[in-house]
């Protein structure tokens, strides 16, 4: 295997982690987070500070990061999940901006514009690739919990989920700070991949793309949010061919879908894999 293709395969893992951090707030809590991407470069610049600055072993770097992730969302998430969801979206935004500018303040710390470099490279390829399929599989577990039926109770009802006794609130805290986490986890193998954190790869623009996917692969379907990511990632190396062409080529395809697929690609179709059903099988026989 060329270098190319190990690099498009691990870039793509990692996007992958990141779409599925959304999953569980926007496709079944019905919470729309247009700043995702700034726990990912928090969880990024936490672990490759602690690396570069303090030469802390990858494993606690990791661990910290996420955790410092988890204590974030609670911060964040405190005050305004008791907002209308409109404002808690307005304030993800506000949120993913905040964190680039006080990376870019912060020079001395986080290298600033220049960027921080010489992270030790820490993310293989094994590693990353298990991480997604680990990744993936915790939230369609998620999905399948009554944890996941209460989530999607919330977003098809706040009131009538009150009336059974769901804690909106705490339920909505408690997936904010799994969701964060996740995005951070991602944000540890990317910086450990890619060996040097500039704020400018965390932008408003890498939340958005992460939105476009889930909804190009249909907001209700975890197998669609992983269908769109590879498909979206991988499409535009190979219309490399097409030059300048490709970037109308891509949002074409984009537009085509919303258009006759406006529930995406899956709508809230699920790939499942008869796991019981063939273990039950193989014990009878």
């Amino acid at each position: 295997m060329n270098d190319y293709i190990a690099s498009l395969i691990q870039t793509t893992c990692i996007s992958l982690i990141g779409v599925v951090s959304i999953f569980p707030l926007t496709g079944m809590t019905g919470l729309f987070s247009f700043g995702q991407a700034a726990y990912m470069a928090v969880g990024a610049y936490v672990s490759g500070i602690l690396a570069v600055k303090l030469g802390m072993p990858f494993w606690l770097c990791l661990l910290l990061g996420v955790l410092s992730c988890g204590l974030l969302a609670i911060i964040i998430g405190y005050p305004t999940l008791k907002l209308r969801k409109d404002y808690f979206s307005l304030m993800s935004l506000c949120l993913g901006e905040a964190v680039t500018a006080v990376l870019n303040k912060f020079g001395t710390i986080t290298g600033g514009a220049a960027g921080l470099s010489n992270i030790p490279k820490k993310s293989t390829m094994p590693l990353i690739i298990i991480s997604a399929v680990v990744t993936v599989a915790l939230v369609a577990l998620f999905k399948n919990s009554r944890f996941g039926r209460m989530s999607l109770a919330i977003k098809a009802d706040e009131l009538a989920a009150k009336s059974f006794g769901i804690n909106v609130f705490a339920h909505k805290m408690k997936v904010y700070i799994f969701t964060s986490m996740i995005a951070g986890y991602a944000g540890v193998l990317y910086a450990f991949y890619l060996t040097y954190l500039d704020p400018n790869l965390f932008g408003w623009t890498r939340s958005s793309e992460w939105v476009i996917f889930l909804f190009f692969g249909g907001v209700n379907s975890l197998t669609g949010s992983v269908l769109s990511t590879i498909i979206l990632t991988v499409l535009p190396e190979i219309l490399r061919f097409a030059s300048s062409a490709r970037i109308v080529m891509y949002t074409v395809l984009i537009l085509l879908v919303i258009n006759f697929k406006p529930n995406g690609l899956l709508g809230e179709k699920e790939l499942r894999i008869p796991v019981r059903k063939q273990f039950r099988t193989r014990t009878r026989g």
